[in-house]
């Protein structure tokens, strides 16, 4: 009797685990280590004419995925070809891509799947004469891209046999209804996409109560920054997303892919949307909270530029440089009231023409058609490496290495200049560069209004706001009654001044820690070799300053100075590489360039071994993330490109990303399936030595040594 009842259940399993038996609707699968991979339909019977569908289901290992129509910065998108033959002929349509996850590594952004995945293609059978007994054979090629800590191109073929006769509901045909329920929607609301990159919907059912947030995934590779923050703003009836447009974002009429929205639930449903070139609408009140109602009056605007500098001084982006001009005055409290106002006006010179540049190069960009606002300059890795390498020369100076004066203009040996209006004015300018990360309150209601306004009106307001910045230290320099309250000169002073050296110091860090987010770790060894320059620069200012106190030979002081230029021209000529894409891809897509490498080629490898010359071997591909990382943040870096220059090694790219039997060959011949790899061959012949697939610079200097 228990066997009895156990038999069905018993069959029933073992139809389930047998995919290729006769009338299933998975085929008999491609098992890799990463994945186990099958062809599968909804149906289990076919009739001519009634469409029906077939997907690729990829059951994929924990660590690995593979990706979405558009992979991103990097992979390949899946394909699939699926043929009928017998009955009936068919031939399957496009993939419908379900909406994919987003996967970020480091500098890189990724669409894709993992897990269990199908993805569906609609077949519509067509009769086909004098079939001998009416079954339709399904067979499908693929090809799909797998990546962990590695990235390998699979293959498979495969044959599904479905019988003639009434369709019915398959056991897979749940797979087909959770992919179904995955692809993205139409969405019902306009979509529109303005020439600075930002992306509005509109209509109803939009409020900060059902979109808590929102991504947006465009079909093109290249048309956004897909790594950059998509800043949302949800107002009621519509939203905004603030997206950084690609090489490719003008290349098309219209910006397509799918919008993700996230309610308070954290339920997610994907649009596909079609954004049209206009105007975004934006909420019916798009200003501050802090900002007056309206925004109706220039003079309400200019009131609150004027403040959001005045506090502005107290924000710890400032705070040092303020210090540093209190003690100046401090220093000249017992001179003359003239030589007070005349430093504390080149200040202020310095602070708001400093200010009217910033308004009119934001104005300028934004008026081009690009995203600019607020600190903008501070998303350049070359800027911020240059205020970083100013930055610490003021401490340099601040601690006595050079120039005991108090004025910028003595980091150029000028610190016996007679006036020093020049250090007040350069000192005004610091103020400004370094405030700018900084926002004080009123500063964004300000900011907001100016970009709204009329170029005169938001030039006006960035003026207020410089002279809000420099209106503490005038008004120390220009009211006698409060000068006098300034404590006497005195010793103390050295104290304070080399003290303030380390807040400075700490900008450094920061900036440093910025640029490493920006440009990864080989612009941080630029930035650090840089430091080193400045500092050799600001020693040898100091030595010729000591030499000339001491009636040294002017000869000597010459020589001093023109080392100390040259180490800054060293430092100048370092910004341009901090400005350029690095090796490996662009804001417009992943790209294997060659950057000077040779073409991998085995008859090219072998002469160059016999000849015993060194040869590093980068196999590679424009969809293997870790391949990308690594040119990024090691094989570019200007140290190891010294190296390869330095020591005649030569340098060899194969590019795996469309399939190359030579490279196939030589991967399985180093025992590797799929990319990175690398391999080094050192002067005089041998054997060559494989590196990790992950690199830092160090760990490549190191390996080229040997």
């Amino acid at each position: 009797m228990i066997l009895s009842r156990l038999l069905p259940v018993f069959l029933l399993a073992l139809v389930a685990l047998s995919p290729g038996l006769a009338g299933a609707a998975e085929s008999t699968p491609v098992v890799s280590a990463r994945d186990t991979a099958t062809l599968v339909t909804d149906t289990d019977r076919y009739r001519p004419g009634v469409p029906l569908h077939v997907g690729l289901r990829l059951r994929l290992q924990p660590g690995w995925h593979t990706y979405w129509i558009n992979p991103g910065d990097a992979g390949e998108a899946p394909t699939l070809d699926v043929r009928g033959t017998g009955g009936a002929t068919g031939q399957a349509g496009v993939i419908a891509w379900p909406v994919p996850e987003r996967l970020r590594d480091g500098p890189l952004m990724s669409y894709a799947y993992t897990g269990d995945v199908v993805l569906p293609a609609e077949l519509r059978p067509v009769a086909a004469a004098e079939a001998a007994d009416g079954a339709m054979v399904l067979k499908a090629t693929a090809d799909w891209l797998v990546c962990a800590a590695v990235c390998v191109p699979e293959h498979g073929v495969f044959t599904l046999t479905l019988p003639d006769g009434d369709p019915a509901p398959s056991a897979e045909a749940p797979l087909f209804a959770q992919a179904a329920a995955a692809l993205p929607a139409a969405s019902p609301f306009a979509a529109t996409i303005a020439p600075d990159g930002t992306l509005g919907l509109s209509g109803d059912g939009l409020s900060s109560d059902t979109v808590r947030d929102a991504w947006f995934m465009p079909l093109v590779a290249g048309a956004i920054d897909q790594d950059a923050v998509q800043k949302l703003s949800v107002h009621a009836g519509g939203l905004t997303l603030a997206l950084k447009p690609g090489d490719a974002f003008h290349s098309a009429a219209t910006l397509d892919g799918v919008v993700v929205l996230k309610d308070a639930a954290g339920q997610e449903r994907g649009l596909s949307i079609s954004a049209r070139p206009g105007a975004v609408a934006g909420p019916q009140a798009t200003a501050p909270a802090d900002a007056p109602a309206g925004m109706a009056g220039i003079g309400h605007i200019l009131l609150l530029a004027f403040g959001g500098g005045l506090v502005l001084n107290l924000m710890p982006c400032v705070f040092p440089v303020l210090v540093m001009k209190a003690m100046a005055l401090t220093r000249l409290a017992g001179g003359r009231a003239s030589a007070r106002l005349a430093g504390a006006g080149a200040y202020t010179a310095g602070v708001v023409g400093a200010f009217a540049a910033l308004g009119g190069i934001i104005l300028a960009v934004r008026a081009a058609g690009a995203v600019a606002g607020w600190g903008f300059q501070f998303q350049s890795a070359a800027f911020v490496a240059a205020i970083c390498w100013l930055l610490f020369a003021v401490a340099l100076n601040l601690l006595g290495v050079f120039g005991m004066g108090n004025g910028i203009a003595a980091l150029g040996g000028a610190g016996t200049v007679r006036s020093g209006y020049l250090g007040d004015a350069m000192t005004g300018v610091l103020a400004v560069l370094v405030a700018t990360p900084c926002t004080a309150p009123f500063m964004g209601a300000a900011i907001a209004g100016a970009l709204s306004a009329p170029a005169p009106v938001a030039m006006l307001v960035f003026i207020a706001m410089g002279a809000g910045l420099a209106a503490p230290y005038l008004m120390l320099a220009g009211v006698p009654g409060l000068a006098r309250y300034l404590p006497r000169p005195g010793p103390w002073m050295d104290i304070l001044r080399q003290g303030l050296a380390f807040p400075v110091l700490g900008t450094c860090v920061w900036l440093l820690w910025v640029l490493a987010l920006q440009a990864g770790a080989g612009a941080v060894a630029v930035l650090g070799t840089g430091l080193v320059l400045v500092g050799l620069a600001a020693w040898l200012t100091g030595l010729a300053q000591g030499m000339a106190m001491r009636d040294a030979p002017a000869r000597r002081i010459r020589l001093c100075r023109a080392m100390a230029l040259a180490a800054l021209g060293i430092v100048l000529a370092l910004l341009p590489g901090l400005g350029q894409p690095m090796a490996g891809g662009d804001e417009g897509g992943p790209a294997v360039r060659a950057d000077g490498a040779e073409p991998f080629s085995t008859t090219r490898l072998a002469a160059l071994r016999a000849q015993g010359r060194p040869v590093f071997v980068d196999m590679t591909a424009a969809w293997c993330i870790s391949c990308l990382v690594n040119e990024r943040v090691a094989l570019s870096s200007a140290p190891v490109q010294a190296a390869f220059h330095d020591r005649g090694i030569v340098y060899m790219k194969g590019d795996w990303t469309n399939r190359n039997a030579e490279i196939s060959a030589f991967l399985e011949a180093h025992g590797r399936a799929g990319v990175p790899f690398y391999l080094y061959y050192p002067a005089g012949g041998g054997e060559g030595r494989p590196l990790p697939q992950i690199l830092t610079t160090g760990l490549v200097l190191d390996a080229l040594k040997g």
